[in-house]
């Protein structure tokens, strides 16, 4: 595994911890108890597909993990939005740290799939 692929993988570990630690805080009211759920699953499933990219058997399955990484980050984003702090203002910026890490990782993603295709 080369050394990129290394750095990505705990990259996409670290969203995943940073993400379920995020969700500690928040407060576990009807609504948000099942965008936690939503916002759990789907941030381990960027590591999770990564994971499975760097092992996949051909590049078509190489790009077909990538792909779902990415759809995973972005629906990452959309639970992160929905999760509602209005009682816990201050955990705003952790808010919107996560969902710009998200962002990040879509785009690394897509450039993955953009230079995988040229090759």
């Amino acid at each position: 595994m080369s050394e990129t692929n290394f750095n990505l993988e705990d990259r996409t570990f670290r969203f995943a911890q940073a993400v379920r630690a995020y969700c500690k805080n928040v407060t576990h009211h009807t609504i948000n108890v099942q965008d936690i759920k939503q916002v759990v699953r789907s941030s381990g499933s960027v590591a999770a597909n990564y994971i499975e990219a760097n092992e996949a058997l051909s590049k078509a399955d190489f790009i077909y993990r990538i792909k779902v990484c990415r759809k995973e980050a972005k629906e990452t984003v959309l639970w992160i939005n929905l999760i509602g702090i209005e009682d816990k203002p201050e955990l705003a910026v952790t808010k919107l740290q996560l969902a710009d890490e998200a962002k990040q990782l879509m785009l690394i993603f897509n450039a993955i799939i953009k230079k995988t295709n040229a090759n």
